[in-house]
């Protein structure tokens, strides 16, 4: 089960990271062409929430429940803060992940409830972009390819 959800857990990141990138610069396109908020802008933005919230839900089974990494982390935390690998996988890369997440859901909501579409696509820009950096910088890439 464990193999399944991590196979399942990498794999799914490039949907994840391809979906953000194309929300990403749909809205900066937006912003620049001073364009309407259409109906591609607010589909992107849903499909990027729904992957996101499938990453995580997936990620949150592997943390919580039978991923070996963090079971050893918890066995005995204060030795884990000094591993920096399992401090990685215990600390860093939830809390980055779950911080990701909090943005594109702020950024949808934010561009969902703006009035102007310049107002909109900027907001998606700025919440979606922020996103993109902290996921960029909590993927294991060592771990990036199956």
């Amino acid at each position: 089960m464990y193999q399944g959800l991590l196979h399942a857990h990498n794999g799914f990141r490039w949907l994840v990271l391809i979906a953000l990138l194309f929300t990403v610069l749909l809205a900066i396109s937006g912003v620049a062409s001073k364009r309407s908020w259409g109906r591609a802008d607010n589909l992107s933005g849903l499909i990027l929430v729904m992957i996101m919230d499938i990453q995580f839900l997936v990620g949150i089974v592997l943390y919580a429940f039978v991923s070996p990494i963090t079971k050893a982390a918890f066995a005995d935390f204060g030795a884990a803060m000094k591993n920096s690998d399992l401090r990685f996988y215990a600390v860093e890369h939830i809390l980055l992940m779950i911080i990701a997440l909090a943005l594109v859901h702020i950024g949808r909501a934010k561009a969902k409830k703006d009035v102007a579409p310049l107002k909109k696509h900027r907001a998606a820009a700025i919440f979606y972009g922020l996103a993109l950096v902290l996921i960029l910088a909590a993927i294991p890439w060592d771990r990036a390819l199956f």
